[in-house]
């Protein structure tokens, strides 16, 4: 059996969608574009119709569908990010390119697609077997935005904010 790989429907923009998220962390590349080969409702005869594509070396398939359809934070994609460099360029490329904030490390980029970005020191400090540290962790979380590393690390420590 082969890899279980998400799609993500598109009205037209898959292509432009697919570039942006491969330009976002390192090991991400556009692999296949599949064209329509006759008209049909997801576009005309030579228009894109599937971009094949690996973010941080995730498979992913963005595919125009031929009509709009809204996303959910239900279902989201996650970046975990090396140390707070990392996080900072991969927020701020959302931002700069209609990105919209959530609580917690999550943002919507201006396709509407639910994403976290997540540093990934907090799954250790999630997972510590010190929970009095881990709930630390886990209550300064909470009170984010953009995930702060350092900030997350003194909680986790129980050392006072600087």
């Amino acid at each position: 059996m082969s890899k279980l790989v998400p799609c993500m429907w598109f009205n037209g923009d898959a292509e432009e969608a697919a570039k942006f998220y491969v330009s976002l962390v390192p090991n991400s590349a556009i692999t296949h574009v599949q064209h329509n080969v006759a008209d049909n409702p997801s576009g005309k005869e030579g228009s894109v119709l599937v971009v094949e594509f690996t973010v941080a070396g995730q498979p992913l398939v963005a595919l125009n569908g031929g009509m709009k359809v809204e996303y959910t934070h239900a279902l989201s994609l996650m970046i975990h990010c090396d140390d707070q460099v990392q996080v900072d360029s991969v927020w701020n490329a959302f931002l700069a390119n209609g990105g919209k904030e959530q609580q917690c490390g999550w943002i919507y980029d201006r396709y509407g697609v639910s994403w976290q970005v997540v540093p990934k020191v907090m799954f250790d400090f999630l997972s510590s077997p010190d929970k009095s540290a881990a709930a630390r962790a886990m209550q300064a979380m909470m009170k984010m935005v953009k995930l702060d590393v350092e900030a997350l690390r003194r909680a986790f420590e129980g050392k006072s904010a600087a």
